[in-house]
């Protein structure tokens, strides 16, 4: 399948429409993999796994048996693996909380797009890391993309509209998007002759980064965290980035 391109209340549009460079061929076999070789994980919170561990483990934050949330990831694998849209996600959601007795929290509008969001813009960055990685010699380059005109858009987000880095500049390693809940920026990738004709540059440095100190709650707790400004937390990092102990 060919993966639906799509905005959101951040920003991101396929960069092809913003500067008519073409993007990836994506069938989109890596994102579906990554999403499908996670593991899972009962939690109480979301913030009880962090940032990298969320490349390895799937979770629905409130959902702490087994049977839970392999129902979810199964709902979810089949999501990605179809091209479903919300709507059609929202029935296996229904169907699993009527199944289990789930009581969650908020509404189920807002619980079931963050969890189709959430993990289908995480999978497809993923994905597009690594067919990033496999032609950076030709396409050195990546560019950050912010659609313009949303509702309550993010200043930094709208502010790296358009920057170029190489792709092995470590501000890539927590900026890489998406860069906070419903956050959907993501980068195009660029050679030398796509500078020239649509009038990019690569930039001297990248931005300062401010870090800044933000508390969470999790299951155990507050705890005092900190994020690059303009990254919610528990987002600065690359996804399908593993943890440290799980890297070999």
């Amino acid at each position: 399948m060919h993966w639906p391109y799509r905005a959101c209340a951040c920003g991101c549009v396929p960069p092809a429409l913003q500067a008519g460079v073409e993007p990836f061929d994506v069938d989109f076999v890596e994102a579906i993999d990554f999403l499908k070789k996670k593991v899972d994980m009962p939690t109480a919170m979301w913030t009880d796994l962090w940032q990298q561990e969320h490349s390895a483990a799937f979770t629905v934050a409130g959902a702490t048996t087994k049977a839970l949330v392999r129902d979810f990831h199964d709902a979810v694998n089949k999501a990605i693996a179809s091209g479903e849209t919300l709507e059609t996600f929202r029935k296996d959601f229904d169907r699993i909380v009527a199944d289990h007795g789930w009581d969650y929290n908020g509404g189920r509008n807002w619980r079931s797009r963050i969890i189709f969001d959430t993990n289908m813009s995480t999978a497809y960055a993923a994905g597009r890391w690594q067919q990033i990685q496999e032609v950076k010699a030709e396409r050195p380059y990546l560019r950050y993309v912010h659609l313009e005109g949303q509702e309550n858009p993010r200043p930094e987000h709208q502010s790296w509209h358009n920057l170029v880095l190489p792709v092995d500049d470590p501000w890539w390693q927590t900026h890489y998007p998406p860069n906070g809940w419903n956050c959907h920026c993501t980068v195009q990738s660029l050679n030398a002759r796509d500078l020239d004709r649509y009038g990019f540059s690569v930039a001297a440095k990248a931005p300062e980064t401010r870090m800044v100190e933000k508390v969470i709650m999790t299951s155990g707790g507050p705890r005092v965290v900190t994020a690059p400004e303009g990254i919610d937390p528990g987002f600065s990092y690359r996804p399908g980035e593993m943890p440290a102990l799980l890297d070999d």
